[in-house]
C-alpha cells in the first residue's frame, strides 16, 4: 500500500464515536431533563455547550473528550464512572 493510498479512520457507522451517548441520554430523561436543561446545567459551571451538540453526544455522532466526560458528570451529578455504565 503506497503512502498516498493510506486513509484515516472513518467510523463504520455515524454513530460509533463516543461509548456514552446513551448513558447521558438515559439520565437526562431519568432526571425529567431537556436537552436545553442539561446544556443550562453544564453552562452554568462553565461549559458553553448547546442542546445541538448535546444531541449529537447522546447519538454517538460526536466524540467526548475525557474533559468534557467530567463536565457531563458534573452537569448531570453523578460520578464519572456512571457514564460507562
Amino acid at each position: 500500500m503506497s503512502p498516498r493510498s493510506k486513509r484515516l479512520y472513518v467510523p463504520l457507522r455515524r454513530n460509533d464515536r463516543n461509548a456514552v451517548g446513551i448513558t447521558v441520554e438515559r439520565l437526562r430523561k431519568a432526571q425529567n431533563l431537556t436537552r436545553n436543561d442539561l446544556a443550562a446545567r453544564a453552562q452554568v459551571s462553565g461549559w458553553d455547550i448547546s442542546a445541538f451538540v448535546l444531541r449529537g453526544i447522546e447519538r454517538g455522532e460526536r466524540e467526548v473528550t475525557d474533559i468534557e466526560l467530567r463536565k457531563l458528570a458534573r452537569a448531570l451529578r453523578v460520578p464519572v464512572g456512571v457514564l460507562f455504565e
